[in-house]
């Protein structure tokens, strides 16, 4: 008869805590040290026992079976406050109903158009930038994101006083998300000046997506070539009434522009990062991209040609996953490998502890385009960033595309001073591991200014 294991817990919780101090204080490092434990180890954050999967195909056992490891947990209790059921954080019985209604828009033929959208809002805002000009990239880069998913799904770009107020608002619930997950809720209902900017920002997100989605319902229901007109026009094929109520277009709305803006945002800035520290690969990268476009906006055509570009970025999403760590629900009693899972058990994931393991990246920390080398048609992308099995990011290559096309043309119009000194660390634990302030000067392509003035500076 087969045996079955109880899942170790991992050393060094404190009685009231668990923990949560070490956590807090090193996530990344805590979560690289779990492995040691077993592939599956119990961690308690306070009072809360949380079942960590720590190897590669038992990670996907858990992203596969969707309907027994539903999305779930105290995660994604916060994220449905500011996202309601969209299709990242809706329960799985409801999920197959909501992708056969978005994975249209995700069809192969779409992507020249929204490659086109792309590249016509990156030419727009890259072209305002001065010559001489000190700038925080990681604030522009989002913008530019957030500019390409808002015309994707409404069709038009986003007026400076409604992203400037999304940005900000986005910005407090990914820096005080994780919190709010691990606090107790009596605690989340104390009224500290965090809870209320996060309690808020919440709300304003909702109260912003829902005026988009109206104004889009009067003024743009006639554009059938964006994600939103798509879904509103989508039929139940039963009653022949709207598939999609309008709260549900606001949860739509408010998942692709959260998705959307900070996976690319974060890719592309760790890149370009990573790239100022590792002067080869800045070499190359640089060549690929001024031999391929020449001072110019990159296109759809110029896709199979930045190859190297694509490698750079997949390394980046390897070593800094925006989706750092996520939890599951455990939804009926189960085994996974040896061990045996009551219902009601949370589970978590990380895909950082994933791309972090030797065995499947040897040498993880180091930063090595080359692992990403295309053998055969399909490029290779990290496992797991992307989660897997039916729940898998519907707009994954979306991201990509958007993330190759903006790296090579941030690059190809401007020569990036990174002031390293600048760099930020990401303030986690919270929702997404991008970096922080990333503090930059720009000069125009073939007019550089000296080294010898900037001894604090990195150059692109």
């Amino acid at each position: 008869m087969e045996s079955v294991s109880s899942v170790p817990r991992a050393p060094g919780a404190t009685a009231l805590l668990g923990h949560l101090p070490s956590f807090l204080r090193a996530p990344l490092a805590f979560l690289r040290g779990l492995p040691a434990h077993g592939p599956l180890v119990e961690i308690r954050l306070g009072r809360k026992p949380i079942v960590v999967v720590c190897d590669p195909a038992l990670t996907r056992s858990v992203l596969v079976q969707d309907r027994v490891f539903d999305k779930g947990g105290p995660l994604f209790e916060r994220l449905r406050e500011a996202g309601g059921q969209g299709l990242a954080t809706c329960p799985s019985g409801e999920h197959r109903r909501q992708r056969r209604l978005i994975q249209p828009a995700f069809h192969q033929g779409r992507f020249p158009g929204y490659a086109g959208i792309m590249t016509e809002r990156m030419d727009a805002i890259l072209g305002s930038w001065h010559d001489g000009q000190t700038l925080d990239l990681s604030v522009e880069i989002r913008k530019i994101a957030a500019d390409v998913v808002i015309s994707a799904v409404f069709g038009t770009s986003l007026e400076n006083g409604i992203h400037t107020r999304l940005a900000t608002d986005f910005d407090t619930l990914l820096s005080g998300f994780t919190r709010h997950s691990l606090l107790p809720k009596p605690l989340r209902k104390v009224p500290t000046p965090g809870n209320v900017r996060y309690d808020r920002a919440t709300k304003r997100v909702r109260r912003t997506m829902t005026g988009l989605v109206a104004e889009y319902r009067t003024h743009g229901a006639g554009d059938e070539t964006n994600l939103l007109s798509m879904l509103i026009s989508a039929r139940d094929p039963e009653s022949d009434s709207p598939a999609l109520t309008d709260e549900e277009l606001v949860d739509q709305a408010v998942t692709m522009y959260s998705a959307g803006t900070e996976t690319t945002a974060g890719s592309v800035g760790w890149a370009l990062y990573l790239a100022a520290v590792h002067p080869e690969v800045l070499g190359r990268l640089t060549a690929e991209v001024e031999e391929v476009l020449g001072g110019r906006t990159a296109g759809w055509d110029d896709l199979p040609r930045l190859t190297y570009t694509r490698q750079v970025l997949s390394e980046a999403l390897r070593m800094y996953p925006p989706g750092w760590f996520l939890t599951r629900q455990v939804m009926a009693d189960t085994r996974l490998g040896p061990y045996s899972l009551a219902e009601g058990t949370t589970m978590a994931y990380s895909p950082y502890l994933i791309s972090h393991l030797p065995a499947l990246y040897p040498d993880p920390e180091r930063f090595d385009p080359d692992r990403w080398i295309q053998r055969g048609r399909q490029p290779q992308v990290p496992v797991t960033v992307f989660g897997g099995g039916a729940r898998k990011c519907v707009g994954d290559e979306f991201s990509l595309i958007e993330g190759v096309l903006l790296l090579a043309s941030l690059l190809s119009h401007w020569h990036v001073d990174l002031h390293p000194g600048s760099l930020t660390l990401p303030r986690l634990p919270q929702l997404t591991l991008n970096p922080g302030r990333m503090v930059a000067t720009i000069t125009t392509r073939g007019r550089r200014a000296p080294r010898a003035d900037r001894p604090d500076q990195v150059a692109l």
